[in-house]
């Protein structure tokens, strides 16, 4: 496994961050093994969400049960809409789903909390006092924005600076080497164009990639929907060119695919979604590869 400091706590954490939202597809047998199996290769931050169906409960269990002792880095994310899509970005749902999460996950403190979607009519100051609340009450270490877009996120951290506030410590957005042609769900947002990369080397602002291996696009996953979302020229042109490359290289597309991720030019840990341990230990084998500027820039069509 490597490691990299995360600013905002001040610990090292796993490059690759686990996550847990196939765990509504899996056993709790296999989720278990799942993260043993993490521990066991050195990870030592796991991604989970309230909304990712039984994950909470199921994480909750098994820190109880194998991990009592570790020091683990867990992320979790509340706020999301509800089944119809409607918002709730508000005070109460954060306050009532982070509540949840603590409850789920048998912790007197979330390590990061991100608000997992924006609402962008609800003014960034009520979301930012809402969430200090709950950090200056001992139940958030940290807070960050998964899918925010870099605009919303400098408003952030302007309105906290004039009310002495803290920012968003870390953002989430998706990334990967293939580029997506639509959104996989509503009110996602990536970091693929240039101009939000370029934002995120300025800023080095942390980021917690999620979606990192396209849904296995790069492994050979065709579901309808994999296509919907990334089935175009570009993304199989870089399909190819990771076969190649990693012909050569004698390692897998999808391993190359994440080292591309992994290389950025501004600090990124990598969400990843093995269903099995073979899938883990795959991911894992991805931070032996290296890439050259040349290569990574002709990964991605540059």
């Amino acid at each position: 496994m490597k490691y990299r400091l995360f600013p905002p706590l001040g610990r090292e954490l796993s490059v690759l961050v686990l996550g847990t939202d196939v765990f509504e597809r899996l056993t709790e047998e296999q989720c278990f093994e799942l993260l043993d199996a993490w521990i066991d290769l050195g990870g030592n931050a796991i991604d989970t969400g309230r909304e990712y169906g039984p994950a909470e409960g199921v994480l909750g269990r098994w820190l109880a049960a194998r991990a009592p002792e570790r020091e683990l880095t867990i992320v979790t994310k509340g706020a999301h809409p509800d089944e119809s899509w409607t918002s709730r970005m508000s005070p109460e749902a954060i306050r009532a789903d982070l509540a949840e999460s603590l409850a789920a996950l048998g912790v007197g403190a979330i390590d990061v909390y991100l608000l997992h979607r924006d609402d962008q009519s609800v003014p960034v100051g009520v979301i930012l006092e809402a969430v200090s609340e709950q950090k200056r009450a001992g139940r958030i270490r940290v807070f960050g924005a998964s899918n925010w877009t870099p605009a919303r996120l400098e408003e952030a951290e302007g309105y906290a600076a004039a009310h002495g506030l803290e920012p968003f410590a870390c953002s989430s957005p998706g990334l990967s080497l293939a580029v997506p042609v639509e959104a996989p769900w509503p009110g996602c947002v990536g970091a693929n164009d240039t101009e939000s990369r370029a934002w995120y080397e300025r800023r080095q602002m942390p980021v917690l990639a999620w979606s990192s291996q396209a849904g296995g696009y790069f492994a050979g996953v065709r579901s309808e929907r994999l296509l919907e979302v990334y089935g175009s020229e570009e993304n199989a042109e870089r399909l190819h060119r990771a076969e190649e490359l990693a012909c050569a290289k004698g390692c897998t597309a999808n391993q190359l695919a994440l080292a591309w991720v992994l290389r950025q030019p501004f600090p990124v840990w990598a969400a990843i979604g093995p269903h099995n341990v073979g899938e883990l230990r795959s991911s894992v084998a991805a931070l032996e590869v290296e890439l050259t500027d040349d290569e990574a820039r002709r990964l991605n069509l540059e």
